[in-house]
Parts: structure tokens; C-alpha cells; sequence
């Protein structure tokens, strides 16, 4: 079954800060890192379920996508009732965990 995937607001902000940080040191590289990332999203359109949950928030599943150092971590929600994937947000994996607002 393919999901819609749906990013966030704050997930495409995230993904336009970390694409312009990286351009400013390597264009060429900011290219390919962006339509390497978006198309790693893209594949949650199919089996979204395969990455594993956060444990903290155990609604949330985690993707990780490059190579050490540079690893970003992409958080995601799954909505079975309407087939749809959310991606939260788009993290660099050495930043720390996300609060929760109170």
C-alpha cells in the first residue's frame, strides 16, 4: 500500500536551513545531498513502518540518512487511518533531542 508522505512547515524550514548551511560550503554537495535526502523521504511512501520507533515518543519513527559525520536524522510520524507519513523534522544527528513544548 503507498502512503502520502507530507512534509511539515518546520520539517521544509529545517530541510531549507541545513540545504543553505551546506551550500555555503559546497555548492555541488548541497545539490546532492538535497535530492539524496528528498528521495530517502520519498521511499516512506512504501513500507514506512520499517524504520524503528523513538523510544522517548513512541509515535514517532526516525530515519537516518547519510554517512559519519554527517548524518541527519529525519523524524516522521505514521497515520495508518489515512495512509499518510508526516515528517516532523529534519535534524542534524549530532544536534541533541527536541523538547517538547509544556
Amino acid at each position: 500500500m503507498t502512503y502520502l508522505v507530507n512534509i511539515t512547515q518546520r520539517a521544509q524550514r529545517d530541510l531549507a536551513d541545513l540545504y543553505d548551511r551546506i551550500h555555503a560550503e559546497s555548492p555541488p554537495a548541497a545539490g546532492t545531498w538535497y535530492r539524496g535526502l528528498k528521495a530517502a523521504i520519498l521511499s516512506l511512501e512504501e513500507q514506512p513502518n520499517r524504520f524503528p520507533l523513538i523510544r522517548k515518543q513512541q509515535k514517532l519513527r526516525h530515519l537516518l540518512y547519510g554517512e559519519k559525520p554527517n548524518v541527519y536524522r529525519v523524524l516522521y510520524r505514521v497515520v495508518e487511518r489515512r495512509k499518510q507519513v508526516e515528517i516532523v523534522l529534519i535534524r542534524h544527528g549530532a544536534r541533541r533531542e527536541p523538547r517538547r513544548a509544556t
